[in-house]
């Protein structure tokens, strides 16, 4: 008798146009890299994805390394204007919210040394464990290489990271900024291919006529789509125009 393959479980964003793209939603256990230029919205909709993760039961962590906590939910409810219970998903630990410590570390001088990359892992590793979270964004990892600005190093030190997220059995977002807005003139930097997944946020066209749009080019273990889709930031969450919205499917 032949083995049954294993079933995937797919654990959705909760942004409906991107489940759709990625036939269900992402691997469970699978680390992505959402990568886009300032102002694509990749903090939004990791934020987003994090937000409805918890939403739906999964205990989710949001670690910017920029940002303090305060900034991040001010902003998100700045844009996302119906998104009126995060305090209370925070309560309830199903969302856990850190902030800039990490970029203050890194940036403040001790008597001896900066702040080392193995602290910023255990940091990581002491959140995740704080509320037992099955979801986690990394926004972003470009401070790192800053603080590692050797490629090698910088390479073997994100691998390390993705490596433990993997051992702690959680499905992560890292999102990166990218040198180019056009989909044409992305560069796809070799530790792009540590992560499992790979979604492209561009703004394509020039000035008042430029349009966002989305891609997801690679994620292992599942199909998904291969179109560009058109999306915008809305108050009530990011909106992917993808067949099935449009009614096409």
């Amino acid at each position: 008798m032949s083995e049954m393959k294993d079933k995937i479980i797919k654990l959705k964003t909760g942004i409906k146009g991107l489940d759709y793209m990625l036939y269900g939603g992402i691997p469970s256990k699978n680390q992505i890299m959402i990568g886009g230029v300032p102002g694509a919205g990749k903090t939004l909709m990791s934020f987003e994805v994090a937000y409805k993760m918890a939403q739906s039961g999964i205990p989710s962590t949001f670690i910017s390394f920029e940002e303090p906590p305060e900034s991040i939910i001010r902003n998100a409810k700045e844009v996302f204007t119906e998104f009126d219970d995060i305090e209370k998903l925070q309560e309830q630990h199903m969302l856990q919210i850190g902030g800039s410590s990490v970029a203050m570390k890194i940036t403040e001088k001790t008597d001896s040394s900066s702040y080392s990359f193995s602290s910023i892992v255990s940091d990581i590793d002491d959140m995740i464990i704080a509320n037992e979270s099955k979801f986690v964004v990394i926004d972003s990892i470009s401070l790192l290489h800053l603080m590692i600005p050797d490629n090698t190093n910088y390479r073997i030190a994100l691998l390390s990271l993705i490596s433990k997220l993997r051992s702690l059995g959680v499905t992560s977002i890292f999102t990166v900024e990218v040198s180019s807005s056009e989909r044409k003139g992305i560069l796809f930097e070799p530790e792009f291919f540590t992560f499992d997944g790979i979604i492209m946020m561009y703004e394509l066209g020039e000035q008042d006529k430029r349009q966002l749009t989305l891609e997801v080019v690679k994620m292992r273990g599942s199909d998904h789509s291969w179109f560009l889709a058109p999306y915008s930031i809305t108050s009530s969450g990011i909106n992917i125009l993808t067949p099935e919205s449009q009614g096409l499917s």
